[in-house]
Formats: C-alpha cells, sequence, structure tokens
C-alpha cells in the first residue's frame, strides 16, 4: 500500500483544533453584551460549520438577522485570538511528517476565508510545508461544491486519481466526491450529535490523525 501522491485537509476541526480559539471569540462578544461565557462543549460542535453556526450557537436568542450584522465584528475579535489558544490535533504532525517523508505532497483546502487560514500557517511552520492553501473564498464557490478542490488540484498538477481529501464534516465527503476525489471522514473533529459519519459516503474513516501514518490506510 502506497500513500497517495498529493494529502488534501480541511482545517478546522481536522488538522488543527481551533475550538478554544473560537470559544475566546464568542466569549469576548458575549462579555461586551453583558452574557457569562459559554462553555467549550457547547460550541465545539458547531466550529466545522462557520462563522454563522457558531453565533447561532454562541447567541440562540438573538435572530438571525441582527446575527448576520456581527460576522464582520466575529471575524475581526478571531484574528485576535489565532493560534493563541488553540494547536494542532494529537499526532497531526507526526502524520504529516510520514507523508512528507514518504514523499506525499500535502495542503489545506477550507471554508476559512483564506487571509485568515493564511495567518494560522506560519506560527505552526506549515506556510513553508503545505503545497496549497485554498480559502473558502478563494473560488467562486465554498464547499460543499467541488471548485476549491479542483482548483488545488489545477494549481498542484495532479487529477483527481492522485489526491485524497480529508474532513471532519460531511460537505467535505460531498465535495471530494463531485470532484471525484477519494474521501476519508476525519472521526476525531467537530459534529454535532445527530450527524451519523457512516451515512456520509467517505471511502474510509479514522477516529485519529495517528492512523493517517500507516499508508493501509488511505484509499
Amino acid at each position: 500500500m502506497n500513500f497517495p501522491q498529493v494529502a488534501l485537509f480541511d482545517l478546522d476541526g481536522t488538522l488543527l483544533d481551533s475550538a478554544p480559539d473560537f470559544l475566546a471569540t464568542v466569549n469576548r462578544m458575549r462579555a461586551s453584551r453583558g452574557i457569562s461565557p459559554m462553555r467549550l462543549e457547547s460550541l465545539r460542535p458547531f466550529v466545522s460549520r462557520g462563522s454563522r453556526a457558531m453565533l447561532g450557537a454562541a447567541f440562540a436568542e438573538v435572530e438571525q438577522e441582527a446575527r448576520e450584522a456581527w460576522v464582520a465584528e466575529f471575524l475581526e475579535i478571531y484574528r485576535g485570538e489565532i493560534g493563541r489558544h488553540g494547536l494542532p490535533f494529537a499526532g497531526v504532525e507526526d502524520m504529516l511528517r510520514a507523508l512528507e517523508n514518504a514523499g506525499t505532497r500535502w495542503g489545506i483546502v477550507t471554508n476559512k476565508p483564506e487571509y485568515l487560514a493564511r495567518d494560522i500557517l506560519p506560527p505552526l511552520g506549515w506556510d513553508a510545508r503545505s503545497a496549497v492553501l485554498i480559502g473558502g473564498d478563494t473560488t467562486a464557490e465554498h464547499k460543499p461544491h467541488p471548485l476549491p478542490l479542483l482548483e488545488a488540484m489545477q494549481r498542484l498538477g495532479v487529477s483527481a486519481d492522485d489526491c485524497v481529501y480529508v474532513g471532519d464534516d460531511e460537505r467535505d465527503i460531498i465535495a471530494a466526491r463531485a470532484a471525484g476525489m477519494r474521501s476519508i471522514a476525519a472521526l476525531w473533529g467537530y459534529r454535532r450529535d445527530e450527524e451519523n459519519p457512516a451515512t456520509w459516503g467517505a471511502d474510509a474513516a479514522c477516529e485519529s490523525p495517528s492512523e493517517l501514518r500507516d499508508a493501509a490506510r488511505w484509499p
């Protein structure tokens, strides 16, 4: 068994446990509105769903239209909290080194705005190691549309058969399938209790990043 030529990853909930950074963000917003802090376990299931989902969880009593006006504030505060609390999931660095040692290129395709994703990479040393970075606003569409994955393939000069995409959300698996790419469901990531990854249609599933040090676990 061999590692793929290219391994592409979602960011939040797959490579990076960024929930603590987002918790600090929403709690600063709650404090400014005289609301008590939110607990991490209440926010964690919504992190992979983006800023609007997290605002919905943090301010469920506020109308959606009002919350929409807070997205820019959320992103501004979050930019100041990036990397201050979150860390790569246990086993991620060993997995990435195993890929690199095998000659596999790896990259990131995320729905996070590209400028925020780029802020995260240098402190982790990933800016010099990641072969490609596609953000949620890099292309005209974002996941579950396949366009971000197609853009990553084009930039790397590879075909879908050469790539595997790893993500912790059903949208990741939908996007990979639409791009003609194999996929792995990252079961260590963020999801709500009612979500069942077995129904997503991924080609494989793994409980921890450490499992992906083994080439046999890659479809």
